[in-house]
């Protein structure tokens, strides 16, 4: 029953914009959502995150270029994308975090991003 349904992937140029969304269903009393990504040959990093009383936190290469946001009524969340760099290009995961004494995450499949010329 829990579903997170993602999309907004695609091919950018050096330069370009995309947005990501997650729409997150099945899921009560979330604690946080966000975005992690993974490159080839790399662990999975922190993209950014909200949390539940609208708190964000950004990795540093993606602070000022991303922003994060939410939409509490459809348990949705967005990561907008600009001045996109070739080493942006990753497999993007969204995260739902449930829980405050046993936190427990659920994540999407992922979705492409690819950055290139």
């Amino acid at each position: 029953q829990v579903q997170l349904v993602e999309s907004g992937g695609g091919l950018v140029q050096p330069g370009g914009s995309l947005r990501l969304s997650c729409a997150a269903s099945g899921i009560i009393s979330i604690a946080a959502m966000g975005w992690y990504r993974q490159a080839p040959g790399k662990q999975r990093e922190l993209v950014a995150t909200i949390s539940s009383g609208g708190a964000t936190r950004y990795a540093d290469s993606m602070k000022g270029r991303f922003t994060i946001s939410r939409d509490s009524a459809k348990n949705t969340v967005y990561l907008q994308m600009s001045s996109l760099k070739p080493e942006d290009t990753a497999v993007y995961y969204c995260n739902v975090r449930i829980g405050l004494i046993t936190p427990y995450d659920y994540w999407g499949q992922g979705i492409q991003v690819t950055v290139s010329s």
